[in-house]
């Protein structure tokens, strides 16, 4: 035995209610029992579906530092290796003022690296945006 409901609903409401059960094969309660089926539902996907945009927009925004910590990284390797390659002056055995000029390179070496990030400038191109 199904479940009997009392429920208020106001005339405008209730006439296309009449209408709608007016048709043959429908009735009131069949009507009733779908409309609140599927607000159940979609009710629920609703919320659902917030969930969801609430993880893509973390896991988006996860994406974007990740991208942006690939491009230092990526950006100071191929620096260095620049550096590298002009300016190798390997000395055997390094005394204090190499290594005074070795922690003088590598902080120009930082300060270019931010400067070449901020100004969107890249030593190497990205192959992917260029193939697009």
């Amino acid at each position: 035995m199904k479940p009997r409901h009392n429920i208020y609903i106001d005339e405008e409401t209730s006439a296309e209610l009449e209408a709608l059960a007016a048709k043959p094969g429908a009735s009131k309660s069949a009507i009733v029992s779908d409309a609140i089926r599927h607000y159940i539902r979609h009710r629920g996907a609703h919320q659902i579906d917030e969930a969801l945009k609430i993880r893509l927009d973390r896991v988006t925004r996860d994406m974007g530092l990740i991208r942006r910590d690939l491009d230092v990284l990526t950006e100071s390797l191929a620096f260095f290796v620049k550096l590298y390659l002009t300016f190798n002056a390997h000395t055997p055995v390094p005394d204090a003022s190499a290594q005074a000029v070795a922690r003088d390179r590598f902080q120009k070496f930082i300060e270019q690296v931010g400067r070449q990030i901020a100004g969107g400038k890249r030593s190497l191109k990205n192959t992917e945006e260029d193939s697009e």
